[in-house]
């Protein structure tokens, strides 16, 4: 690069030097009488030289910057269809941009947007198609294109409309609808003012840094002549109207129209520099395959080509400096849109800027040159939104072989943060909350009611009012807190001999967690493998352990997990039917008196009897189940001259042998269990507003409970690090610290006047969400007065913190799909804050908000990601990211303050679950049913409420039925719910069986297609 750049200086030179073809003039009179351009190109030349010279070994075309050029990347828009083509004001505190978001147009309109505070307004009239928006450099009027005076603009919007709605909406593609014209609004008065009323298309306008001319693209010289173009153009033109495409430049004040370009092809979209001397603009080859950037006076002259990169590279734009341009191209793939950078004078080779898959288009720098805009898919669901990061100048100037420059540029604009959210309140929270004598805070503890005891603190501190039980802080509930053996538990095995071995318990067997209690009479034992019956599946074999097998009022003995020794497919299929409950309602589907599980020889387990411990439903089989040692096992099939470990070696290899029944061997059992009851509480703290508990109040909570030492079963820590404390520091330490930093805020701005809100704001630190939602659904149970699937009334939203100490490259947003609020919500809300945000439409989460939802609540969930350290004893308080956390802290309590202050709540807006939501994943068929989680000991699955319009709620299920059978299986628990849908046929009536108000209700219910 160095030795190119030396060459073009020296051939300036010469021609700087040489003598005229006429006279006599000295070589220091031509040096005087060179022009000012000349000199400017020499000087960039000679520091380019420089630079480059210093610079490492040049990179291959295409490649990236050595260094990243963006950072902190974020989505600045959510709502609407999609949104695009945004361009600051001069200020940089302002960008308009247009977006199809518009009620009953499918077309673009044009909005402006606050950047310092989120307001949003719409620039356009609402009617027509509208793009390429433009802020005047006064600030006070606005630039666009539209079509609004169309007489056929309306019925347009409505065959668009109706095309979308029968699916027959075409491929996006640019429209040059010869009803284009430049207008202008008046952010003041409101007065629209039409700048250009020429037929053809009249678009992509720019102001001038002064405000004087407006430069835009338009085919107005084919429209007034088409007879003018070459026969060949004119039968393009006809179909294509790109084609006489030309720059126009109009000087505003006279209303005086001059043509810039007149080459062959679509030029469009220019942009003048900072300074308003250049124009940079993308123009296309005739027959459209290819676009290159150029650049030209802005008065018009001698024209430029920045890039020769053969590919589509359009949507061109100056750096403030004018020394270097970003522009889009699809160098790496037709539809692989990316950024790219070029020095203002086309001699340095294009670097690449983004490296995403999709669309990275339509740049534009802010005034400060310190921040950049582009319009990308890069967000979730692929649609087109405007995107903003940090840019880094040095960097870009370093890849381009540029020199660095000293010239002063607008101050950049801070983003804004809250006033009362402080990291060392969050650090203290959160040091407090995780202290040796909170003991990991588990559901039921003396950790638990020390930690609730101090969030009540900090609540009454804050002047918040008591909102718990009797006028108190607290709001109890009861929950099973575990198992255990009960006394009078007793096995007998009988033999041929005739003399019965009486087993130990809890040494050689032990009942399951969900076992049927109570006394047997000696039955008979069959044998039946690792009683699995699974469907073929994508090349898998259907697998049957019971075949012709004949286990009526028997005991069967199974083997534990699924065949080891079996290609991946086979195995992961068929582990799916392998889980303890299923395998128990098989053999009591087949009338079986009780279950035996034994590991197998073979198996690597640490303890080879189960644990004792519930599964997540306290609802109890009604089948005996009992976990037994391998040595018990091999015992039971010793008369049978059967081997534990041979019969397990052949079934691990994929063999499905028959089942047998074991000659001579009986069995008697006595099963006493106890469950162990235990009380938790909630925190709850109320914020007065304005029109009372009419309003329906908004709640934001975080569960403050963890997992004590372990847990029992939902810790992720190995050996005997599952017996030590688990502080819980991001789960969920760091959600309580958010909200209590919430609270302050919005306590304080509401003594100072700053902030009034319409309706309650409710304060809750949950208990019990590692137990299974336990706290927050026994308040909305509470409000729903049972099993009532609607407490819209009550809550007008809730918003949920659940880990969100961990910021790294972004924070997840979930529960957007819950409500057609919250994507214009969370712009407006988010844009002021440099915080980038991942929206997920999810409404069926591991967390406290599922329970709101439930009951007809929108939500939104917010989530920094899980790690290593989650649900184990290393999730301590110094891991945290505690600057993360206040700029997540302050994001909801801007959002809090927005929805509090709201007259309206958001609209609630039912999903599906998705498959596998609360269960296994693969369900084909869908009864539209939203199960209730919370514990029961009554057999059957409690319903929470139906799915609008679904099968359930046309077969007349209501939220609080029971369903104990479905399509003449038995159903006990979720388990057996979800087993029974997968054999459901889409389409084909069954019986559905529920009690209601005591009494058995038979219904019929048409299962529909989840797809």
């Amino acid at each position: 690069m160095g030795i190119d750049i030396l060459n073009e200086i020296i051939l300036i030179l010469i021609n700087m030097l040489a003598e005229p073809a006429e006279g006599r003039e000295s070589p220091p009179a031509r040096l005087r009488r060179v022009g000012a351009r000349e000199w400017h190109r020499l000087g960039w030349l000679a520091a380019a030289a420089l630079a480059a010279c210093a610079a490492p070994p040049e990179a291959e075309q295409g490649a990236p910057a050595a260094e990243p050029l963006l950072a902190h990347v974020r989505q600045l828009t959510f709502a609407g269809r999609r949104s695009g083509e945004g361009y600051f004001d001069a200020t940089g505190r302002r960008l308009v941009f247009q977006s199809e978001r518009e009620p009953g147009n499918p077309f673009y309109q044009i909005y402006l947007l606050e950047l310092e505070s989120g307001d949003l307004r719409r620039v356009s009239t609402g009617t027509g198609k509208t793009t390429c928006a433009w802020v005047h450099p006064g600030g006070r009027r606005v630039l666009f294109a539209s079509t609004h005076h169309d007489p056929d603009a309306r019925a347009k919007q409505e065959a668009e409309l109706e095309a979308r709605a029968t699916g027959g909406a075409r491929r996006y593609a640019w429209d040059f609808d010869p009803e284009y014209e430049l207008w202008e609004r008046d952010l003041d008065t409101g007065a629209l003012r039409r700048l250009t009323h020429a037929p053809g298309y009249d678009a992509e306008g720019a102001w001038s840094p002064d405000g004087r001319f407006v430069v835009f693209a338009s085919n107005r010289h084919a429209y007034a002549a088409p007879e003018a173009l070459a026969p060949e153009e004119r039968a393009r033109f006809a179909s294509d109207p790109s084609v006489a495409l030309d720059l126009y430049r109009l000087e505003v004040a006279t209303g005086r129209v001059e043509r810039l370009t007149q080459s062959p092809g679509y030029d469009g979209g220019p942009f003048f520099s900072a300074d308003g001397r250049r124009i940079v603009w993308r123009r296309f080859a005739p027959d459209g395959a290819t676009a290159e950037i150029y650049t030209m006076p802005a008065a018009g002259g001698p024209e430029r080509q920045l890039t020769r990169l053969g590919a589509l590279s359009w949507a061109p734009f100056f750096h403030p400096s004018g020394d270097y341009v970003v522009f889009a191209t699809n160098l790496h793939g037709h539809a692989n849109f990316e950024l790219y950078l070029v020095d203002a004078e086309g001699i340095s080779e294009p670097v690449r800027v983004t490296d995403t898959d999709g669309f990275d288009g339509l740049p534009v720098f802010a005034p400060d040159g310190r921040r950049l805009a582009w319009t990308s898919t890069r967000g979730p669901g692929g649609a087109s939104q405007l995107f903003l990061a940090r840019w880094n100048d040095v960097g870009a100037r370093r890849a381009l072989g540029l020199p660095r420059t000293d010239r002063a540029l607008p101050a950049s604009a801070a983003p804004a943060t809250p006033d009362e959210i402080d990291v060392d309140d969050l650090r203290r929270y959160v040091g407090r909350l995780t202290a040796r004598e909170m003991e990991g805070r588990a559901t039921g503890t003396e950790g638990e009611r020390r930690a609730t005891a101090y969030v009540a603190e900090v609540f009454q501190s804050l002047r918040l009012e008591p909102a718990g039980d009797d006028g108190g802080w607290f709001q109890a509930f009861e929950f099973t807190a575990g198992v255990s053996l009960a006394p009078g538990n007793r096995l007998a095995i009988e033999k041929p001999s005739g003399l019965p071995e009486v087993l130990p318990v809890d040494v050689a067997w032990r009942p399951l967690g969900f076992s049927r209690t109570g006394e047997t009479p000696s039955s008979r034992v069959v044998f039946a493998g690792y009683g699995i019956v699974a469907p073929a599946d994508d090349g898998v074999d259907a697998y049957d352990s019971y075949g012709e097998l004949d286990v009526r009022d028997a005991w069967v003995l199974v083997l534990r997990y699924a065949p080891e020794q079996v290609p991946e497919a086979a195995r992961r299929h068929w582990s799916r039917y392998a889980s303890l409950r299923h395998k128990a309602m098989l053999a009591r589907d087949r009338g079986a008196l009780g279950i035996l599980v034994a590991a197998g020889p073979g198996a690597a387990v640490r303890e080879e009897l189960v644990p004792l411990r519930l599964d997540g439903s306290a609802a109890s089989s009604s089948l005996f189940a009992l976990s037994m040692t391998n040595d018990a096992g091999a015992a039971l099939l010793a008369p049978s001259g059967r081997s534990l470990a041979e019969l397990e070696t052949a079934l691990d290899g994929g063999a499905q042998l028959e089942g047998f029944e074991l000659p001579g061997v009986a069995l008697a059992a006595r099963v006493a269990l106890l469950q162990e009851r235990r009380g938790g509480r909630n925190v709850l703290g109320r914020l007065p507003g304005a029109r009372g508990r009419e309003a329906g109040a908004l709640v934001i909570g975080a569960h403050v409970d963890h997992l004590g030492r372990g847990g029992g079963g939902n810790s992720l820590a190995r050996g005997a690090e599952r017996e030590r404390v688990h502080p819980g520091a991001d789960d969920n330490a760091s959600g309580v610290a958010a909200l209590l930093e919430i609270a302050a805020e919005l306590t304080a701005a509401h003594r100072r006047g700053d902030f009034v809100p319409a309706r309650d704001v409710l304060f809750a630190a949950w208990s019990g969400e590692e137990l299974g939602l336990l706290g927050a659904e026994h308040f909305v149970r509470g409000l729903a007065g049972g099993h009532g699937s609607d407490v819209s009334d009550a809550v007008a939203a809730y918003l949920n913190l659940d880990m969100v100490g961990r910021l790294r490259e972004r924070l997840v947003v979930q529960g957007v799909g819950s409500s057609d609020a919250w994507p214009e919500t969370l712009e407006r809300v988010a844009t002021p804050l440099e915080l980038p945000l991942r929206p997920q439409d999810e409404t069926y989460l591991p967390t406290d908000a599922t329970a709101f939802y439930l009951r007809r609540v929108p939500f939104l969930s917010f989530f920094t990601g899980a790690h290593a350290e989650y649900h184990t004893p290393d999730d301590t308080a110094e891991k945290l990211d505690y600057a993360g956390l206040e700029r997540v802290s302050g994001l909801v309590a801007r959002l809090a303050a927005d929805l509090a202050r709201r007259p309206e709540a958001p609209a609630y807006v039912s999903q599906e679950p998705p498959r596998g939501a609360g269960s296994r994943a693969g369900l084909r068929a869908s009864l539209g049913t939203i199960p209730d989680y919370v514990e029961t000991e009554q057999p059957g699955l409690v319903l929470s409420g139906v799915v609008a319009g679904g099968p359930a709620e046309q077969a007349g299920l209501r939220a609080g039925d029971r369903v104990v059978e479905l399509a003449g299986r038995s159903i006990e628990s979720i388990y057996d719910y979800t087993y029974a849908i997968e054999g459901l046929a889409i389409g084909v009536e069954v019986e559905i069986v529920v009690i209601r108000a005591g009494e058995r209700l038979p219904l019929r219910i048409t299962p529909a297609s989840r797809d």
